[in-house]
């Protein structure tokens, strides 16, 4: 069978069927398996015992078909997230666990606000850390997703090396539907790339320790570039001889300070002008709204692909900074 016909076979089966388990003598799967053992010297047998407990799920494919970053606008995304109740959440966050984010902070020089706007953007500060079994998650998107079963593979493949290292249950670990886990619900690659053990008791705990989270996630900010102290992103207008393109929000920016200034947008900051900037177009409540993001604001894109999800874990921490310090 060729892999365009394992693909409709797998999505006609997952049709008629909202739940089912893993095929093992499917011959993708069978050439996962056999990869993991080659590469990674697993035991076949845990292997396979582990894959028949994963169940292959309708909803999570049905899930990241819509992605919010995806269908909504920035009207639409912001308000989920910059809510008095959750900026009021946030600084009760920031306040009980007070201690933690300023060491982690002072370690790393990654902001309590950078943190606590993560962790409020991706579980409401650990109130939704997602309900589906990372084994399902990754299982579902490997093997049932053909338009990103390669990434979901490779995620896949360093969830079982994590079970293995962690010794961990494959069936225990709960995340989102694209397989994210903990409260900074960090993908199995990224975990065991960027989560640390901050507190020294020997485990990188992101389900529970929140010191470990709030050093994981500032590891992760380090690691993908973070500039202390640097500006993150400025409101804009566009003048007089703005060229009037439409920007595709792209997250490798193309322009630098001075040649944004130069076609027109109008912006304040005190970086050099030389720095790398990018002009970010959205549909705002009012109409357009223009940002001009610097460095460090794509690399909180690095964490989730998209300008609206960055814009909102900055402007979420902004506020419960603001909040905390009156």
């Amino acid at each position: 069978m060729t892999p365009r016909l394992i693909a409709c076979f797998a999505v006609l089966l997952l049709s008629a069927s909202p739940t089912h388990a893993v095929d093992l003598e499917r011959p993708d799967v069978k050439v996962f398996m056999d990869t993991m053992v080659r590469e990674h010297k697993y035991d076949r047998e845990t292997l396979q015992d582990i894959l028949r407990q994963a169940e292959i799920k309708q909803k999570i494919v049905d899930s990241i078909s819509k992605p919010a970053e995806g269908t909504l606008s920035w009207a639409e995304y912001r308000p989920i997230f910059l809510t008095s109740e959750r900026i009021q959440a946030g600084a009760a966050f920031w306040q009980e666990n007070r201690a933690a984010l300023e060491k982690v902070s002072s370690d790393t020089g990654v902001p309590i606000e950078i943190m606590v706007g993560i962790i409020g953007v991706e579980t409401y500060f650990g109130r939704i850390t997602g309900g589906h079994r990372v084994l399902d998650a990754l299982a579902t998107l490997s093997f049932a997703y053909p338009p990103r079963s390669r990434f979901f593979r490779s995620e896949l493949e360093h969830f079982l090396l994590l079970v293995r290292e962690e010794d961990m249950q494959a069936t225990d670990a709960v995340g989102s539907y694209a397989g994210a886990m903990g409260r900074p619900q960090f993908m199995p690659s990224s975990y065991r790339a960027y989560a640390v053990d901050s507190t020294g008791d020997g485990k990188r705990d992101i389900w529970n320790n929140w010191t470990d989270v709030a050093g994981s996630i500032a590891n992760y900010f380090l690691k993908h570039g973070w500039k202390t102290g640097e500006e993150v992103v400025a409101q804009a207008t566009t003048g007089a001889n703005w060229s009037g393109y439409s920007p595709m929000n792209i997250l490798k920016p193309e322009d630098t300070i001075s040649s944004l200034s130069k076609k027109g947008v109008m912006f304040s900051t005190k970086l050099p002008k030389d720095d790398v900037a990018q002009l970010i177009t959205l549909d705002g409540a009012n109409g357009s709204e223009y940002w001009v993001g610097f460095h460090n604001f794509f690399v909180i894109t690095r964490y989730n692909h998209s300008a609206m999800y960055a814009l909102a874990v900055h402007q979420l921490g902004q506020e419960i900074a603001l909040e905390v310090s009156q």
